[in-house]
């Protein structure tokens, strides 16, 4: 039995987005998988954009990483993906078959984004047998893998929860009311997804009081849609807004944009060649995007504009995969969809800075000695996080199959 193992952290150090505790979560989640679960250090890649040493984890970059993971795999191998950094969601650009939701995303050094349906593209390519253990340690993170089943979560989708009834005698009805797949307020009623503009203080250390009461600090992990087209808008020198994020990232990645964007813009550019333009689904939901890839074409030269458009289309997917028969991934998320993950520094020293996700996973992993199943694992890990004052629901998505299956390995 193959165990094999990518670890990507981001911090992305020096830009208005900085996370201080993503490198330590991957460090630290090397170490478990060696110690804990007898992978061997050689079958381990680590990529952090703090370290140069290592391979930068770029969009291009981490989804070759998770192709080569997957590669010659056989059934029984084990395979672990494990990310700390920003998560993001895309609204929808477009009327077009597929877009009628926002879509999760985590968001690599480089801001070429790694969507839901990218990693179910990549996941769908795994033969029955195998274990895909997917932990995503970022801001809208539940569904990162699209279409696969809720087991513990908030049903915050429109799925219906499948969670059990769990109890933990002294986490009151609170936790009650969560393992019965719903997040209430103080009163009771279900919390709306909250804006950028509602997030309390983005990109600044927040102060709050745990219920251990201890004083801590967080930065949220969530990248809003309006600070990334600001991003993008300084790198590009272009006035990206909602409406032309996904051609702009087909823009400044050609080729090493993901499957999604691609099947986007060759979506868009079909529209454009057949005339469609103002008077289809493009012009009328999204003219930001019809008015940059007609001035993308108008441009340049027949030739390059041929290019253009079959770049976009070499590697243009048909539509979103859905889950197949059986399925081999399991995604044990830090929060749900329509929230925000932490990224702690108790001390003020980014040396001892952590995701609060993976800083819950390790501790549960250290108080429970003896192996422990997905469904056992995640509860507890909502658990911690509620004890420390944290407010983000980590959630599990798998078949049913594997709700009671040991997490990772025995």
């Amino acid at each position: 039995m193959a165990k094999r193992a990518l670890l990507v952290g981001c911090n992305y150090p020096g830009t208005k987005c900085e996370l201080h505790g993503c490198a330590n979560d991957v460090k630290r989640m090397r170490t478990t998988l060696v110690e804990r679960f007898g992978f061997d250090e050689s079958d381990i890649l680590v990529m952090l954009d703090t370290d140069p040493s290592t391979p930068q984890p770029t969009g291009a970059n981490i989804r070759s990483s998770l192709k080569k993971l997957i590669n010659s795999v056989e059934s029984g191998d084990v395979l672990v993906f494990h990310y700390s950094g920003h998560g993001t969601q895309v609204p929808p650009e477009s009327g077009a078959p597929g877009e009628s939701d926002t879509e999760e995303a985590i968001v690599p050094t480089d801001m070429n984004l790694l969507t839901d349906d990218d990693v179910r593209e990549l996941v769908n390519q795994i033969p029955a047998g195998v274990t895909f253990t997917f932990l995503s340690d970022s801001c809208h993170s539940g569904g990162m893998i699209d279409n696969e089943k809720e087991q513990i979560g908030g049903g915050d989708r429109g799925v219906q929860s499948q969670t059990r009834d769990f109890h933990f005698p002294s986490s009151g009805e609170r936790i009650q009311q969560e393992e019965e797949g719903a997040l209430y307020g103080e009163r009771g009623h279900r919390q709306p997804p909250r804006s950028y503009q509602q997030e309390e203080g983005y990109g600044e250390e927040e102060r709050y009081e745990g219920s251990e009461g201890r004083r801590k600090h967080q930065i949220s992990k969530n990248i809003p849609v309006d600070l990334l087209t600001q991003i993008l808008s300084q790198r590009t020198g272009q006035n990206v807004q909602v409406g032309n994020i996904r051609t702009t990232i087909f823009d400044m990645f050609g080729d090493q944009a993901s499957p999604s964007v691609k099947m986007f813009v060759n979506l868009a550019l079909h529209q454009l060649q057949q005339g469609g333009g103002q008077g289809g689904w493009l012009g009328t939901v999204s003219s930001l995007a019809s008015q940059f890839l007609q001035t993308k074409l108008d441009d340049q030269s027949p030739e390059d504009a041929t290019n253009y458009v079959a770049a976009a289309e070499q590697a243009g997917i048909p539509g979103r995969k859905t889950r197949v028969a059986s399925d081999v991934s399991i995604l044990v998320s830090g929060c749900q969809t329509n929230e925000t993950s932490a990224d702690a520094n108790p001390t003020h020293s980014p040396a001892n800075s952590y995701g609060a996700f993976s800083n819950a996973i390790q501790t549960v992993l250290a108080q429970n000695p003896s192996p422990m199943r997905n469904r056992e694992l995640v509860l507890a890990v909502r658990k911690v996080l509620a004890q420390q004052g944290f407010k983000q629901h980590p959630c599990l998505y798998c078949s049913d199959d594997k709700v009671d299956a040991p997490f990772i390995c025995e």
